[in-house]
């Protein structure tokens, strides 16, 4: 085995979830290994052993290893059992659904693990996440909630990039996490791009490419497999892929040095692992198939032109074959893999990743050409993964639940991503800023976050507060806006958090109020851009209380923003060609 740690995932504990008894009995029952079983890595020359392990394998083997699947619960169900043990599926991705807590997440992902090494080669599984930092964070609890990438963009020190990739790679790591889908390289180009937005790092293509080299280095040293994504770019895109085919229309030159450069400086320091996502490019192309599905970027781009060598998975096939541009996701997912993509990532229930299965078994059985590029694909899967889950690696196969429970967050972690968040504030307006207590007159302080009003409560005891959805039912964001018009009279200074479209149709209700507006934008200050008459704003980018501390603190003086707005604020600026 590659991590002969005995797995912790059976331990009853007082205050968590406890295994169902089955489960319980079941790894027990096959805590011991088959005797006589290949072990997975037990040669000094690794491409020796992966070619052994390849060509040795069956279609089943094979096409197990290029399928990454989810599961709904927060313990693994019988299904995703079944698909490791009986199907040999190289990775899980693990969900927000997935979450009940962290010790039981943490024997969740032990229990996983024991079951691929029970398979013939017993090759450990990639356990992936989405743990950005910022705005997505699957796994909460007590993870550390950090100031986000356009934070990062805002000090512009290469240095915070890395501690941020840092300590998200130590929670990942206790956790028994060994794939993050990070750092989001995504040029902020279009101010549109909602989706985007404050996961972007920067509008500038070079000060986003060093600040990805560094999050990518500083999740390496905790021993994390970096995912850039989404390749080619979702910068750019005023829709989100989950739910439509963005179409993008740039041409090759302009992608090359703005969206690409990003990952020319990744794949030149050994990036492991790449996102394919589902962005058309016509232009480029002369079609509308995605980037995910096309030959022409996973393989003449990104493997021959900038000589990518690691993993290539695909965005999530949950999306209907029609979003992504075939008749159905089966058909989508065979595309993507003969496209050039090594792993298909998929969310679906076990209906579909049996149709998925199907339709991939019939191919390799019926293709010996198809055979041959999952061949090279498993090749590229083994390789990534005897660097990372090899003897000796960062990343637990079995959680040690004392250590989770002791060392998340991350020691260290909360102290500096305060100073982050403080160093990244950003004057944007100031006529009548720093705020004097004395001349507020009556406060109220109103926001989307119930932190925002809480810590600002903290800084104004005598204020009232007001409370709207960040994302309304319905939509109806008219009866919150009317009815904060309504009060606004009755106040001096409003204090108000604007944090997205909706909060925006908010503020502009209060334009013909008489009292003072005081803005904090906590994700993406690009709101502001369009507001002339807002005369005092800053900018905080995350949404945590260190990130509001840090607003507040610098509304009152207590210390000078020294944060550079990683975007142009201008009305001028629009989509790019």
């Amino acid at each position: 085995m590659l991590n002969s740690r005995a797995p912790q995932n059976c331990r009853r504990r007082k205050g968590n979830i406890p295994f169902p008894f089955a489960m319980f009995f079941l790894l027990l029952l096959f805590f011991t290994l088959p005797a006589g079983a290949v072990t997975f890595y037990d040669k000094t020359d690794n491409t020796t052993r992966i070619n052994e392990i390849v060509a040795s394998m069956n279609n089943t083997e094979l096409l197990g290893q290029v399928m990454m699947l989810g599961f709904f619960g927060t313990v693994p169900s019988d299904s995703i059992l079944s698909w490791i043990s009986r199907r040999n599926i190289g990775g899980v991705k693990l969900f927000g659904w997935n979450v009940a807590d962290l010790p039981t997440l943490g024997e969740t992902i032990g229990a996983l693990q024991h079951e691929a090494a029970r398979t013939h080669f017993k090759i450990p599984l990639l356990i992936a996440t989405d743990q950005e930092g910022g705005w997505v964070r699957h796994i909460k609890g007590k993870t550390s909630i950090t100031p986000g990438n356009l934070s990062i963009g805002a000090t512009a020190l290469p240095y915070d990039a890395y501690m941020t990739g840092l300590y998200i790679g130590k929670e990942l790591q206790t956790l028994g996490i060994n794939m993050n889908f990070a750092p989001t390289v995504d040029v902020y180009t279009n101010p549109e791009a909602d989706v985007i937005g404050p996961r972007s790092f920067s509008h500038d293509p070079l000060e986003t490419a060093s600040l990805s080299v560094a999050f990518y280095k500083g999740l390496d040293t905790s021993g994390i497999i970096s995912t850039a994504k989404h390749f080619p770019g979702h910068g750019d895109v005023t829709q989100d892929s989950h739910g439509t085919l963005p179409i993008i229309d740039v041409n090759f030159d302009t992608l090359w040095e703005r969206e690409l450069l990003p990952y020319r400086f990744l794949i030149k320091r050994d990036i492991p692992a790449i996102m394919s996502g589902h962005l058309s490019f016509p232009k480029i192309t002369g079609n509308k198939k995605p980037a995910s599905l096309s030959p022409y970027f996973l393989r003449t781009v990104l493997r021959k032109k900038m000589g990518f060598k690691g993993i290539i998975i695909t965005d999530d096939m949950r999306m209907t074959g029609a979003i992504i541009g075939t008749g159905n996701t089966p058909t989508a997912c065979l595309d993507a893999l003969k496209a050039g993509n090594n792993m298909i990532m998929i969310s679906h229930g076990t209906d579909m990743f049996e149709r998925i299965w199907n339709k991939l078994f019939y191919e390799i059985n019926h293709d010996p050409s198809f055979k041959k590029e999952i061949q090279s694909s498993v090749k590229t899967i083994l390789t990534i993964k005897m660097k990372y889950l090899g003897p000796g690696s960062s990343v637990p196969l079995y959680p040690d639940i004392k250590k989770i429970e002791k060392d998340i967050p991350a020691p260290g972690a909360k102290n500096y991503f305060f100073n982050e968040a403080c160093r990244s504030v950003s004057i944007i307006r100031d006529e009548h800023l720093p705020l004097n207590p004395g001349e507020t007159g009556k406060v109220l302080v109103t926001g989307p976050y119930h932190l925002f009003l809480t810590t600002g409560s903290s800084y104004f005891p005598e204020a009232d507060t007001y409370y709207f959805p960040f994302s309304p039912e319905n939509n109806n964001m008219e009866k919150y806006s009317t009815y904060l018009a309504s009060i606004a009279e009755n106040y001096d200074t409003i204090i108000f958090s604007l944090a997205n479209r909706n909060s925006l149709q908010m503020l502009e209700k209060l334009k013909t109020t008489d009292a003072r507006i005081i803005v904090i934008s906590s994700l993406t200050p690009v709101y502001l851009k369009d507001l002339p008459w807002i005369k005092d704003a800053i900018a905080v980018y995350g949404t945590g209380v260190e990130s509001f501390t840090a607003g507040f603190s610098a509304l009152l003086g207590s210390f000078v923003p020294s944060g550079k707005v990683p975007i142009p604020l201008t009305p001028q600026w629009t989509a790019e060609e």
